[in-house]
């Protein structure tokens, strides 16, 4: 039932920590995983103290550990260790704090790790955060490089000295964090979120030294893995030896197999470059030259033609020949044309003339007509005294009736 309480019917500290107490202690024992984030084992004490850590929710529950238990695990428990413990919650009434009261503990062993490592794997590539597809390539030349690596380590030496043998001019933002133990991983998912929010940092590189599965344990951590997938800067894996694949080097952009293989990823060597420019710049040299050669030569080869070596000659004369030729032919048809329509011409004339009445006059008749125009083509036409007009083939002339001879005819008929 639940405890009705007010501000005018409070209860005591007292009755408030007995009924937690009561309330835990019905929880009876539990199973708990963990990592052994401090331990304290004091001489002479019968009691350890371990702070037992969930790495990725970072939070901790104290364990209070008789030292039999303690001293039963095989190997010795150490301080980052992944434990399994069996244990009684318990309330302390007079500091009221909670506590584990560990009734055995059993290390975490490789393989249940590596298993636990399969599955975890399997969620996340469900998940799409290892696709090729979202992966980002790295920039040709990044103007800093953010570098997340241990204090003094060698891998930090390998990536500084290597990249700036290969581009000396190049710029790191340093973030020296614990590559192992129980704040690894939360002291690199604060690097990354560092870097990632610096708009001077190109790309990133995680890195750390080889080591046992449990010193890279922290690099397969589900909570750093997503921070690794939503970085928009480039991220660069460079954890252990070719050998090591924590599960960061797969959500990562690029994969390294050692520091330095990171360093010769992240920037370019300038002697390469150099090579490279060189080699471009007498390609393009050849090119143009090549080039030149053969617009040279085919100059060269027009000039040489007959054509271009005497122009008149070769342009003008054979044009003159083939105008000359044209003109000749052109006379020649009209010519021909005009003999045709001259001959025609002539025919017509001919067979004009034939039919004309000029040539019946040729033959002796005459045309004969009245002063008015008129033909006359009967005598009975005219009178006497009437002045007619003769037409002959040279001429004509006037002559005077003076008598119809048809009108002689009638009388004597």
């Amino acid at each position: 039932m639940p405890l009705e309480t007010s501000a005018e019917q409070p209860i005591p500290v007292r009755t408030a920590a007995r009924l937690i107490g009561d309330w835990i202690a019905r929880l009876g024992r539990v199973w708990v995983e963990g990592q052994v984030a401090q331990l304290t084992a004091r001489p002479g004490s019968g009691t350890a103290f371990i702070v037992l850590r969930d790495p990725v929710a970072d939070v901790s529950l104290n364990v209070t550990c008789p030292r039999a238990v303690l001293g039963s695990i095989v190997p010795p428990l150490a301080e980052g260790a992944r434990v399994v413990v069996h244990a009684k919650p318990d309330f302390y009434l007079t500091r009221g704090t909670l506590s584990l009261s560990a009734i055995e503990i059993r290390a975490v062993g490789l393989g249940d790790l590596l298993a636990r490592l399969e599955r975890l794997k399997a969620v996340l590539a469900a998940e799409g955060l290892f696709e090729v597809g979202r992966k980002r390539s790295l920039p040709f030349l990044p103007r800093t490089v953010g570098l997340i690596c241990g204090r003094a380590s060698a891998a930090e030496h390998d990536v500084l000295e290597n990249a700036r043998i290969r581009w000396p001019a190049v710029g790191f933002r340093i973030e020296n964090v614990a590559v192992q133990g129980v704040n690894a991983v939360s002291e690199v998912i604060d690097a990354i979120a560092r870097l990632d929010r610096d708009p001077t940092v190109d790309v990133i590189v995680i890195t750390r030294g080889g080591g046992s599965v449990e010193d890279l344990l922290p690099f397969s951590d589900e909570a750093m893995v997503r921070a690794v997938a939503s970085c928009f800067t480039p991220v660069v894996s460079a954890i252990g030896h070719e050998q090591d694949t924590p599960l960061i080097d797969l959500v990562a952009d690029v994969r390294a197999s050692t520091p330095t293989d990171a360093a010769r990823r992240v920037v370019p060597d300038v002697r390469e470059e150099q090579t490279r420019l060189r080699q471009a710049r007498d390609r393009l040299t050849r090119g143009v030259q090549t080039l030149i050669q053969r617009e040279t030569a085919g100059l060269t080869a027009l000039r040489s033609r007959p054509v271009l070596a005497d122009p008149v000659t070769g342009l003008v004369a054979p044009r003159v020949a083939e105008i000359t030729s044209l003109r000749e032919r052109t006379r020649r048809t009209i010519t021909h044309r005009l003999d045709r329509a001259a001959d025609e011409l002539g025919q017509t004339r001919a067979r004009v003339r034939a039919l004309s009445p000029a040539a019946t006059l040729e033959r002796g008749y005459a045309v004969v007509q009245q002063g008015d125009g008129t033909v006359v083509r009967d005598p009975a036409d005219v009178e006497t005294g009437n002045a007619l007009r003769i037409r002959v083939a040279r001429g004509e002339f006037v002559a005077t009736v003076e008598r119809p001879l048809g009108q002689d005819q009638d009388a004597l008929g």
